[in-house]
């Protein structure tokens, strides 16, 4: 079997006596790579990225990282929530000090840890912040903030579970492109949650897509076949971004049509 940078492999979730949520998913994911995960609501997204940042157990089957098993969270991977999860008590610089202090302690000096917080707040343009709490600043300004504390962490896995979802248009698509700078700066392996066609399409290398629940698994891959860098703008005539919009589409709405849809 191909070893891949993370490999989920067999994985199926069960709560309780229920019918289970996911069953028997098998993906691979390369280094470097930009994977979204889409699908009806219900059909076990969150469940399956909880599962691989290890906040879940799987009933049956693993999730590998990199060669090693992801039984429980670490900081090899960091999740960036929809809800920012910044504590409010503390300051932009202090929600991303805590969690240098707590991957690098003593593997970095406390100057080196401090330029490093800095360094990750200069790559989301939030250094006229630092000392800001999370409810002086927009909700925006808040999720830079938490993508910057995922970085900060150095994670070979970033997870983010709709990290745009509660944000208005101009600040989704801002943020969308500032993730994709970031994302060819560092080259780093990404996991994404959407309910977005476009934004699957204009971020990603391959779309997942799920098939509804109960009991979803993984019912379509696509490549998404655009060059990088990419341009919202550019890319709203190219003929591959239609097609490769319209396949989502046509999986979502007429493979699978919303639970809702089909019970009326």
């Amino acid at each position: 079997m191909t070893q891949h940078y993370l490999s989920i492999e067999g994985v199926s979730m069960q709560f309780g006596k229920q019918v289970p949520v996911l069953s028997d998913l098998w993906l691979g994911v390369e280094k470097g790579e930009f994977v979204s995960l889409i699908g009806h609501s219900g059909c076990g997204k969150s469940t399956l990225l909880n599962i691989v940042a290890g906040l879940l157990h799987a009933t049956d089957g693993t999730v590998i990282l990199d060669g090693v098993s992801c039984e429980d969270p670490g900081p090899d991977r960091a999740v960036v929530f929809q809800n920012h999860s910044l504590l409010p008590w503390l300051t932009v610089y202090e929600n991303v000090k805590l969690a240098v202090d707590k991957v690098f302690k003593g593997k970095k000096t406390k100057q080196q840890r401090h330029e490093w917080v800095i360094e990750n707040l200069e790559l989301v343009h939030m250094t006229h912040a630092l000392d800001k709490r999370p409810g002086e600043i927009s909700g925006g300004m808040k999720q830079r903030v938490g993508i910057a504390r995922a970085l900060a962490m150095e994670p070979k896995l970033l997870l983010l579970d709709e990290p745009f979802g509660a944000l208005d248009a101009l600040t989704r698509a801002n943020l969308q492109d500032e993730v994709m700078a970031i994302h060819r700066r560092l080259g780093n392996t990404v996991l994404m949650i959407t309910h977005d066609v476009d934004e699957a399409v204009l971020l990603s290398d391959r779309i997942v897509m799920l098939t509804n629940g109960p009991e979803a698994t993984i019912g379509q891959v696509l490549d998404v076949d655009l060059p990088r860098p990419r341009d919202r703008l550019t890319l709203a005539d190219d003929a591959r971004y239609v097609a490769a919009r319209r396949d989502v589409l046509r999986f979502l709405y007429e493979r699978q049509r919303p639970p809702a849809e089909k019970a009326a």
